[in-house]
C-alpha cells in the first residue's frame, strides 16, 4: 500500500485537512473519477448547519453559572454566603443567599430566553428546504443535511443553502444574475458564469453523469477572492482542465433573480461558508456604567476589609486587658475560647465582613438589572419609533446595554438599505447645456404624474436635434442592463400590454437602470439584446438595431465603461460614459465648460454625476481595436495590466455629449439625524461594500461630507502611484498641521475658520494599513492611520468585506481613549461589526432580518436612530448613572454608623439595626422610591433633548460616574453617618434610673438601650435617603408621590407592627415597644427633624451655590424651563386654558432659543451675559401679558 495514501487518510481522518494542507479536492455528486486518475479518498467536512447561538442544553448551566459569577459581585456574595454558612456571624445565610439566588435565577432566565429565540432561528434556517440530484432525479433534503459535493437545483428566488460552484443555467449563454444585498449591501444584480464544459447541461440525468474534481482553496473570509480549478473527466481521456474563479462562486445568502434555475456543486457548507466565517463570535458585552460598578465595588470592597481588620485588630487591643473578656450575649463556649488565637482572629475578622457586607449591596444588582429590563419597554413602547409601512416598531433584543446608548462616541453605519433606501432615482440630464427634467422615476417603477418633460436651457445658444439623440442612444446602449419581463395575472406573460412594453430593467449597476429609465421617459427606450443585437424604440417609435461588437466593462481605477457598436448602416461607435475626472481630459470637443459647470453644481448637490462622450471608428480603426483586446484577453502572464493598456488606448480623443445626475435616494431624515449626531459630538463613519464613487455621493447628500469638507484619499490608485508609508505620512502632516488632535467639542461646534476634512480608504489599504509591519523602518501604520482618523470630522471607508468592517470597529474601540462604538446595519454583511461593537443596532430593511436578529437593537429605520441616542440613551444614562451612585450612598449612610457603634460595644460584633431592618432596608424600606427614579425620572423635557443635540455631550465620556463624583456621594454619605450616629448618641448622653428600675434619657424621656439606640438612627437614616431621592428628582407624577411617601409610610406602619406585637414564631421579643416607645418622645420627634435637617442642608447649599455660580448646560435650561411653566401657568389664569394653548403650540418661538443657554466658555465674562437675558425674559413677559389686553 502506498504510504502516502496511508498519510493522507490519517491525516484527514483524525487531524483534519485544513490543518495541514491550502487546498481541498471535492468529488463532484460524490463519482469516484475513472481509473488512472488521482486515488479517490473519502474527505469529511462539516454540515451545513448554522449555528449563532451561544449555549446548548448540556452547557447552559455551567457557561452561564461560570459567566455570572465572573462579576465581581456576585462572586463576592457568594463568598459572603458560604462564610455565613461555615461559621457563627452575628446575620443570618438567608440575608445574603436568597438575594443572590435570585438575581442569578432572574439573569439566567433572560439570558436562556434570549438564546432560545437564536435557537429558534437557527432551526428555521437549518431546517428549510433544498433540493439535490442523486440518481438522476431530484431529492428534497433539509439544509442542514446538505454535504460538500452535493449537486443542488436552486430555482429563481430562491438563497443559495451554501457556497457553490455554477454548474448549468436555465439561459443558454450559461449566465445567472444574483442579488448579494445580505453580502455585500448591494442590491443590484450580478451575473454569474457556469463552467464553460457543463452549460449545456440542463437535465438531472444529464448533471448526474458528470465525471468531475475540483481543487480549490480552503475555506477564508474574503467574499470577493475564490481560486480553484475543475477537473472534467471524458472518454478515459485526459481530464478537461477549467480555472474557477469568483465569477463562479455563488456565495451563501445571495438570491437567485432573472434566472429560472441553476446547477451548482456544493463547494463551502455550514460554517464553513465565507459568510459564515465573516461573522463575529458572540461575546459578553458589559457597558461603561457596569465597568464603573465594578471598579467602586472593587473600593468598596477595599473599605469593607479596611473596617473589619481594623475592627479586629482593635477587638484584641481592648481584650487585651484583664478585666475585658469576650462579651457574656455573644454566647462563646469554652471551647470557642480557647482555640489558637490566630483561628480566633481570622474568625472574628470573618465576622466583622459579614457585619459590614451591606456596605456592598447585592440589591443594587437585582435593581440595576429591574431597572435595565423593565426600562427596556419605553423602547419597544415608543410610537414615534414605529414605522407604519413595515407594521413594526422597535425590538429590544437585550437589555444590558441600554445607558451605554447615552455613551457613543462613534456611529459605524452601513450605506445601502441603512442611509439609502435601495432606490436610485434620475435627476436629470444635460446635453450641450440644455438640462432636461424627467418627473420621478424609481428603479423601474415610474411614479404618477410623469407626463411631460420639463426643458431647461441652461445656457445660450443649443446643440442641433441629431446631438441630442445621439446622447440618449447612447445612454440607451453604454451600459450592461438586462430585461425581464413582468409575469403575473394567471400565469401570463405580458411582453406586450396595449401596445407598449411592460418589462423592467435588471443590471449589476442600480444607476444604470435608473438612466435606461429616464431615456425611456425622455423617449428612447431600450427594449432588449437579442442575438448580440441591442434594440431601442425612439421618439417616434421606430425601432432601431445597434450590433453589440464589445464591451469594456467598468472598472474602479479607470472609472468609466465603454461599448463598440454598429449601426445598421454600418457605422462604428464607440460610447463612452463615466466619472468627470476620467471623461473630460479624453476629450478633445464639446462644450466642456457649460457641462462641467452643470457636474460641479450637481456634485455639490450630493448627485451622482457621469459625463457621456461618443467617437466614430472606421473599418480599419475597429479591427486594430479588437487586435488589441483579443491580444490582452488571451495573455496569461499580467492580463489586468495589459487589458488595462488596451483600455487607455482605445478610450481617447472623444467628443462630449452631456452628462447625467442621479441620486441614491437616501431614507427620510437621514442627513437630519447624521447632522443631530453631528451636533451631539458624535464621529459618524460609513463602512460599506459599495463603490467609492457611490458612497462618496451618498455621504455629501447625508450631509457627512459638507460643501467645506476638504477629501482626503487613502485609496489603491492614489498608492499605486505612491508608496503607502509616503501617503500616510502626507496626509498626516495635512491634517495635523492645520490643528491638533480634534476633541469631541471642537468637533461638535465646527466653526467657519476650521478646516474640515473627510477621509476615503477602500478595502484593498485598509489591508495594507491593518497588516503587521515587517521591519522597524516601515513604522506602526495604525497609529498614523487612527491620528489621521482623529481629526477628520467622518471618514468613508468603501469596497469593506464583513470583516474589515469589524476589524475597523474594532481598531477604533481599542484605540488608547477606548471610546464607546455603535454599529447599525441591515444586512448579513453587517452581522460583524454589529457584534464587535459595543452597541450593535440593526435595521429592519429590505436585506432579510439577520441584522436584526444578531443586534442589541432592531429599528425600523435610521432616522429612529436618532431619538434612540439623544432621548432614550439620554434618560437611560442619567437614571442609572443616578440609582448607581444613590445606592452606595445610602448604603454607607446605613453601615457606617454599625462601624461607629463598635467603638462604643467593645467590638463585640453587635448589629447596632434590628434584623428586619437590616433585611428589609434595602428590600423594601428604600427600593422602590429608586427604581421607579430611574425607570421615570426626566431632567429635562424630551422635546428639548430632541431639539438640542449639543445636550448629549454634558454626559459624554460617563461624566456622571467619574471618580470625582463618586468620592464626593461617598462622602456625603459619611457626613450624613456621622450625623445620624452622634445626633442620636448626644440625646442618649444624660440618663437616668426610673422608679421601675429602667434607664431613662434625661432630656429626651425615652427608654434607654441598644434596640431604642438604633431604631432612632435607623429612622433617620430611612426619611433622609428618601428625601434625599426626593430633592434630586424633577419630574414629578402621582406614581412618585406614591412611592416615595408611601414608603416612608410603610416604614412607619412596619415598625408599629413588627414592635407592637407579640409574634409567636419569634424566640426573641427584643423590639417590642420600642418603635411605639420612642415615637411618644416630642424631643425625639424634634430631634429626627433636626438630624433630617442638618444631613440634607450641605448636599442642598451646594447645589445651590453651584447652580448660581457655575451653572451648566443643563441646570439653564432646567432653569428656563421652570420659568416658562411658571408664565404659562400665569397666562392659563389670566387668559384661559384655549389661549395658553395657542401661545404654547404657535408662540414658543418667542422664548430665548436654547442655544442662547449654553454654558459660556470660561474664557468669556459671565457676567456681561446675564443681565441682557434677564432684561429679554422680562421684555417677553410684559409683552405677552399685554397682548391681549383691552
Amino acid at each position: 500500500m502506498d504510504f502516502s495514501v496511508l498519510r493522507n487518510l490519517i491525516s484527514r481522518y483524525c487531524v483534519g485537512e485544513e490543518n495541514w494542507v491550502d487546498n481541498r479536492t471535492v468529488y463532484v455528486g460524490h463519482r469516484q473519477p475513472p481509473p488512472g486518475a488521482e486515488a479517490y479518498i473519502p474527505q469529511r467536512y462539516p454540515d451545513n448547519r448554522i449555528v449563532s447561538s451561544k449555549y446548548t442544553f448540556w452547557n447552559f448551566v455551567p457557561k452561564n453559572l461560570f459567566e455570572q459569577f465572573r462579576r465581581i459581585a456576585n462572586f463576592y456574595f457568594l463568598i459572603i454566603f458560604l462564610v455565613q454558612l461555615i461559621i457563627d456571624t452575628p446575620t443570618s445565610p438567608i440575608t445574603s443567599g436568597l438575594p443572590l439566588f435570585f438575581v442569578i435565577t432572574v439573569t439566567a432566565i433572560k439570558q436562556g430566553y434570549e438564546d432560545w429565540l437564536r435557537h429558534k432561528a437557527d432551526n428555521a434556517i437549518n431546517q428549510c428546504p433544498v433540493h439535490i440530484i442523486q440518481h438522476g432525479k431530484v431529492v428534497r433534503k433539509q439544509s442542514r443535511k446538505l454535504r460538500v459535493g452535493d449537486i443542488v437545483l436552486v430555482k429563481e428566488d430562491e438563497t443559495f443553502p451554501c457556497d457553490l460552484i455554477l454548474l448549468s443555467t436555465s439561459r443558454e449563454d450559461g449566465t445567472s444574475f444574483v442579488t448579494t444585498a445580505s453580502l455585500d449591501g448591494e442590491s443590484s444584480h450580478k451575473t454569474y458564469y457556469a463552467v464553460q464544459d457543463t452549460k449545456a447541461f440542463n437535465m438531472e440525468q444529464e448533471v448526474d453523469t458528470l465525471q468531475a474534481t475540483i481543487e480549490c482553496e480552503q475555506p477564508q473570509p474574503d467574499l470577493y477572492k475564490f481560486v480553484g480549478r475543475i477537473n472534467i473527466y471524458r472518454d478515459r481521456n485526459e481530464p478537461i482542465v477549467r480555472p474557477l474563479g469568483a465569477e463562479n462562486l455563488l456565495l451563501r445568502g445571495a438570491t437567485l433573480k432573472n434566472t429560472e434555475y441553476i446547477y451548482a456543486v456544493a463547494i463551502y457548507t455550514g460554517m464553513e461558508t465565507k459568510m459564515a466565517l465573516n461573522y463575529q463570535s458572540k461575546s459578553q458585552k458589559r457597558s461603561a456604567v457596569e465597568k464603573s460598578m465594578n471598579a467602586y465595588l472593587i473600593v468598596y470592597l477595599c473599605i469593607l476589609i479596611s473596617k473589619a481588620l481594623i475592627n479586629t485588630a482593635l477587638k484584641y487591643v481592648w481584650q487585651a486587658d484583664p478585666n475585658r473578656d469576650e462579651p457574656w450575649y455573644n454566647q462563646k463556649t469554652e471551647v470557642e475560647r480557647q482555640r489558637h488565637v490566630l483561628i480566633r482572629a481570622f474568625t472574628d475578622f470573618l465576622a466583622f465582613m459579614v457585619l459590614f457586607n451591606y456596605i456592598i449591596p447585592v440589591s443594587m444588582y437585582v435593581t440595576v438589572e429591574m431597572q435595565k429590563f423593565l426600562g427596556s419597554y419605553f423602547i419597544t413602547w415608543d410610537d414615534e419609533m414605529f414605522d407604519e409601512e413595515l407594521g413594526e416598531g422597535a425590538l429590544v433584543n437585550t437589555s444590558d446595554l441600554n445607558e451605554e446608548l447615552g455613551q457613543v462616541e462613534y456611529v459605524f453605519t452601513d450605506k445601502t438599505g441603512t442611509l439609502t433606501e435601495n432606490n436610485m432615482e434620475f435627476i436629470e440630464c444635460c446635453v450641450d447645456g440644455h438640462v432636461y427634467v424627467p418627473h420621478a422615476i424609481c428603479n423601474g417603477q415610474i411614479l404618477p404624474g410623469a407626463s411631460s418633460i420639463d426643458m431647461i436651457d441652461s445656457s445660450p445658444g443649443g446643440g442641433g436635434k441629431e446631438q441630442e439623440e445621439l446622447f440618449f442612444r447612447a445612454l440607451c446602449l453604454c451600459h450592461t442592463v438586462q430585461v425581464k419581463e413582468e409575469e403575473t395575472v394567471d400565469s401570463i406573460k405580458r411582453g406586450i400590454h396595449q401596445g407598449k412594453a411592460t418589462s423592467f430593467y435588471i443590471s449589476s449597476s442600480p444607476d444604470e437602470v435608473a438612466l435606461v429609465e429616464g431615456m425611456k421617459r425622455l423617449g428612447f427606450t431600450y427594449l432588449r439584446l437579442k442575438d448580440s443585437h441591442m434594440e431601442i424604440l425612439n421618439r417616434e417609435d421606430e425601432m432601431e438595431r445597434f450590433e453589440l461588437l464589445e464591451v469594456l466593462n467598468f472598472d474602479s481605477v479607470r472609472r468609466r465603461m465603454s461599448v463598440i457598436v454598429r449601426s445598421s448602416s454600418g457605422e462604428y461607435y464607440l460610447f463612452c460614459k463615466g466619472a468627470d475626472s476620467s471623461i473630460f481630459p479624453r476629450v478633445i470637443s464639446g462644450k466642456v465648460d457649460q457641462i462641467r459647470a452643470r457636474v460641479e453644481h450637481n456634485a455639490v448637490e450630493g448627485l451622482r454625476t457621469l459625463c457621456v462622450a461618443y467617437k466614430t471608428l472606421t473599418q480599419a480603426e475597429y479591427e486594430e481595436v479588437c487586435h488589441r483586446l483579443s491580444s490582452a484577453k488571451l495573455a496569461l502572464q499580467d492580463r489586468d495590466k495589459r487589458l488595462a493598456e488596451a483600455y487607455d488606448a482605445i478610450e481617447r480623443d472623444f467628443i462630449l455629449l452631456g452628462a447625467t445626475a442621479v441620486e441614491d435616494r437616501l431614507q427620510d431624515k437621514a442627513a437630519d439625524t447624521i447632522e443631530s449626531l453631528h451636533k451631539a459630538g458624535i464621529k459618524v463613519w460609513v463602512l460599506t461594500g459599495d463603490k467609492m464613487e457611490t458612497a462618496a455621493a451618498t455621504c455629501y447628500a447625508s450631509k457627512l461630507f459638507r460643501r467645506s469638507t476638504q477629501i482626503l484619499e487613502l485609496t489603491t490608485k492614489r498608492t499605486e502611484e505612491q508608496s503607502l508609508h509616503d501617503v500616510l505620512f502626507d496626509l498626516s502632516r495635512t491634517v495635523l498641521r492645520q490643528h491638533g488632535s480634534m476633541t469631541r467639542d471642537t468637533f461638535s461646534s465646527l466653526s467657519n475658520n476650521f478646516h474640515d476634512y473627510g477621509l476615503i480608504i477602500d478595502g484593498a489599504t485598509l489591508s495594507a494599513v491593518m497588516k503587521p509591519a515587517q521591519d522597524d523602518s516601515s513604522g506602526n501604520y495604525k497609529e498614523i492611520f487612527l491620528e489621521i482618523c482623529r481629526n477628520c470630522s467622518a471618514v468613508l471607508c468603501c469596497r469593506m468585506a464583513p470583516l474589515q468592517k469589524a476589524q475597523i470597529v474594532k481598531l477604533i474601540k481599542t484605540s488608547k481613549e477606548r471610546p464607546i462604538t455603535l454599529a447599525i446595519g441591515d444586512g448579513a454583511n453587517d452581522v460583524s461589526m454589529i457584534l464587535e461593537a459595543h452597541v450593535g443596532i440593526g435595521i429592519m430593511g429590505k436585506e432579510g432580518r439577520q441584522a436584526a436578529r444578531n443586534s442589541d437593537y432592531a429599528i425600523p429605520k435610521f432616522k429612529h436612530l436618532k431619538k434612540m441616542l439623544l432621548v432614550h440613551g439620554h434618560y437611560y444614562y442619567i437614571r442609572i448613572s443616578e440609582l448607581v451612585q444613590y445606592f452606595f450612598y445610602k448604603n454607607v449612610c446605613f453601615i457606617f454608623p454599625q462601624f461607629l457603634y463598635q467603638f462604643f460595644c467593645g467590638f463585640s460584633q453587635q448589629p447596632l439595626y434590628d434584623t428586619a431592618y437590616l433585611t428589609l432596608y434595602n428590600i423594601s424600606f428604600t427600593s422602590l422610591p429608586i427604581l421607579l427614579y430611574s425607570l421615570i425620572e426626566q431632567h429635562i423635557n424630551m422635546d428639548i433633548l430632541r431639539r438640542d443635540p449639543s445636550l448629549y455631550r454634558d454626559i459624554a465620556k460617563n461624566s456622571l460616574l467619574r471618580w470625582r463624583i463618586f468620592i464626593y456621594w461617598t462622602f456625603l454619605g459619611v457626613f450624613d453617618a456621622v450625623v445620624f450616629f452622634f445626633g442620636a448618641y448626644f440625646l442618649f448622653d444624660n440618663t437616668t434610673f426610673t422608679s421601675n428600675g429602667q434607664l431613662m434619657t434625661t432630656n429626651t424621656q425615652m427608654m434607654f438601650g441598644n434596640w431604642t439606640f438604633g431604631t432612632l438612627v435607623f429612622t433617620v437614616l430611612v426619611f433622609t435617603v428618601t428625601l434625599k431621592l426626593a430633592l434630586d428628582t424633577h419630574y414629578w407624577t402621582w406614581i412618585n408621590h406614591f412611592v416615595i411617601w408611601g414608603s416612608l409610610l410603610f416604614y412607619v406602619i412596619f415598625s408599629l407592627l413588627w414592635g407592637g406585637i407579640i409574634w409567636p414564631f419569634l424566640n426573641y421579643q427584643r423590639m417590642y415597644y420600642v418603635f411605639m416607645q420612642m415615637l411618644s418622645s416630642g424631643p425625639a420627634w424634634l430631634s429626627i427633624i433636626l438630624l433630617i435637617t442638618v444631613s440634607l442642608l450641605p448636599d442642598v447649599v451646594k447645589k445651590v451655590l453651584f447652580r448660581a455660580l457655575w451653572p451648566t448646560t443643563t441646570e439653564r435650561i432646567q432653569h428656563f424651563e421652570r420659568k416658562k411653566s411658571s408664565y404659562f401657568e400665569q397666562f392659563k389664569f389670566l387668559r384661559g386654558q384655549e389661549n395658553a394653548d395657542k401661545l404654547y403650540q404657535g408662540n414658543l418661538s418667542e422664548f430665548p432659543p436654547l442655544s442662547t443657554l449654553h454654558a459660556p466658555e470660561r474664557k468669556r465674562d459671565n457676567t456681561h451675559n446675564s443681565n441682557p437675558r434677564r432684561t429679554n425674559w422680562c421684555c417677553l413677559c410684559a409683552n405677552l401679558l399685554s397682548r391681549n389686553t383691552p
